[in-house]
């Protein structure tokens, strides 16, 4: 184990000084982009999806349950998969009825949807223990639409915003869009309701979704925002 080098106090505060500096401007900078992300703007969705839930198939504005705000978690569950991605099942694992609670507070909804039947879903969530809501997008275009199911077969691969021939422009070897079958990603999509209309404001993949865990920064990623207090 390499451990950090040992220097006198003096030292210490001009390194940590320097740091700090460093610091600060990034969350100058960090400020910047949550206010940017705020005012981003939205495209309604015209695409009627139909989720299968505990009551059936639900549309995408019911699982809005009354809020104005939603965010949605792509929980990578291949339909050929008996269990959800481990990743996603050590963040999921992070979710308390606290967080749910307190996104709630702050009129935003939250649920989980895979790809994988609501019958896998349910199994596997009893056995977890959790009780968030988690819907199955499967027989639909939700995942591939949202770019958190690639498979060439159902719609043109896009990983984070980049088409497969962008991707592989810069990285030959990237297996995640090389593959010829299909890959489950993670994500995280944020939609706003007005009226009888719903709006997708937010996604973000990969490094964007790995540490999204409290309720303040669900909602940074939101369009109404707003820090937990």
């Amino acid at each position: 184990m390499s451990l950090p080098p040992a220097v006198t106090r003096e030292q210490w505060l001009t390194a940590r000084m320097e740091m700090h500096a460093r610091e600060q401007e990034l969350a100058r900078r960090y400020d910047e982009l949550r206010a940017d992300r705020r005012r981003l703007p939205m495209v309604r969705i015209e695409k009627q999806y139909l989720f299968d839930g505990p009551a059936g198939p639900v549309t995408l504005p019911t699982l809005f349950d009354g809020c104005h705000q939603l965010i949605i978690q792509h929980f990578m569950f291949d339909p050929a998969w008996d269990t959800g991605c481990p990743s996603c099942a050590a963040s999921a694992d992070e979710l308390c009825g606290g967080v749910l609670a307190q996104l709630r507070k702050r009129d935003t909804a939250f649920a989980m949807v895979s790809l994988a039947p609501f019958a896998k879903i349910t199994s596997y969530k009893e056995r977890r223990g959790w009780n968030f809501p988690w819907y199955s997008s499967y027989g639909t275009d939700f995942n591939y639409d949202f770019h958190v199911t690639l498979d060439e077969r159902k719609a043109p691969v896009v990983y984070d915003y980049q088409s497969k021939a962008e991707i592989l422009a810069t990285d030959p070897g990237n297996e995640l869009v090389r593959a010829e079958i299909s890959v489950e990603v993670p994500g995280i999509s944020c939609f706003l309701r007005s009226g009888d209309s719903v709006f997708h404001t937010y996604s973000t993949y990969g490094r964007g979704a790995e540490h999204v865990s409290t309720v303040r920064s669900y909602l940074e990623l939101t369009a109404l925002g707003g820090p937990a207090s």
